[in-house]
């Protein structure tokens, strides 16, 4: 399973042409070109355009917020990877409503149940940001209840200066004192303070999967707004463009982007610049752009 993919959105701009004659071409670039470069269709549903005032606001908000749920998503992921390491539980594939991650992305479906698209595309990206932020402040509560327990044996004389630094540092401090009958006590209360430690971590795992799939689901959600937002402000109204996740190798990479930018058209006078680029002019790098609206999801 790839772990890094590109979204990207391409207009429909020649006179007579649709998503579904873009989307025959793209296919047939990358299947000519880069046959093996993963190739999906991405939906995105008609949403409410609203004004274009209201779409560059949420324009600037939607990089901000992609970081933050982006990364309660890879925050429960590395839960989950340290609760089953814990518990020497063999490693899963991650599912989001009952399917891998990788294919929920590549076969996204919106959910308009949960996010109707009659609503403005404010409130839709606010309710994503509400169940992300409640999610990380329940995975909060969960780390501020957990503590460990340590045995540590040391010479008598720095006893005492051990005490205070580590009482310096919130650790709670306690002598033992062997006895066979206090022994056998503590070792009752250790057995059940274990079993007690498995039922936690198994019951926060299953939180972390449930939590997973939820988050994981918002992300996607929000990213078919960015992608219909980014494009209208790219290429204009009406909405006429076409959506699609590709997953190339490194090496493959620079292919693939020759095969984007041949289906823009006339549009190379103005271009998109990624997050991705961004960051990397930021910090002094050449900056790279492109003729089409693109940025990366990375698993992990």
């Amino acid at each position: 399973m790839a772990t890094r993919y590109w979204i990207v959105s391409l207009p429909v701009q020649s006179p007579g042409a649709t998503a579904t004659s873009l989307w025959s071409r793209l296919q047939d670039g990358i299947s000519r070109h880069s046959f093996d470069t993963p190739l999906y269709r991405f939906n995105v549903p008609d949403l409410r355009v609203g004004t274009l005032d209201s779409l560059l606001a949420l324009s600037d908000d939607l990089v901000k917020s992609n970081v933050f749920v982006e990364g309660v998503s890879h925050k429960i992921r590395r839960q989950i990877e340290d609760l089953e390491r814990a518990g020497g539980v063999d490693s899963g594939a991650l599912t989001v409503d009952g399917v891998p991650v990788d294919t929920y992305l590549t076969r996204f479906v919106w959910d308009e149940g949960k996010y109707p698209t009659m609503s403005s595309l404010k409130e839709i990206v606010g309710s994503i940001q509400s169940q992300v932020a409640k999610i990380e402040d329940d995975m909060k509560l969960y780390e501020d209840n957990e503590y460990a327990l340590y045995t540590i044996t040391l010479f008598a004389k720095v006893v005492d200066n051990f005490k205070v630094r580590a009482r310096e540092k919130g650790f709670q401090v306690r002598d033992f004192e062997y006895s066979p009958e206090a022994q056998e006590s503590r070792k009752q209360e250790m057995e059940k303070l274990l079993l007690e430690q498995e039922v936690m971590r198994t019951s926060l795992l299953q939180w972390c999967y449930a939590s997973y799939s939820e988050v994981f689901s918002s992300w996607m959600h929000f990213c078919a707004v960015r992608i219909f937002v980014e494009s209208i402000l790219r290429y204009g109204l009406p909405p006429s463009f076409l959506s699609a996740v590709l997953a190339p190798s490194t090496k493959g990479e620079k292919k693939v982007r020759s095969i984007l930018e041949d289906l823009c058209g006339n549009v190379h006078s103005i271009y998109w610049k990624g997050e991705d680029d961004v960051a990397v002019a930021g910090l002094g790098g050449e900056s790279e752009v492109h003729p089409y609206v693109s940025f990366t999801i990375n698993f992990v």
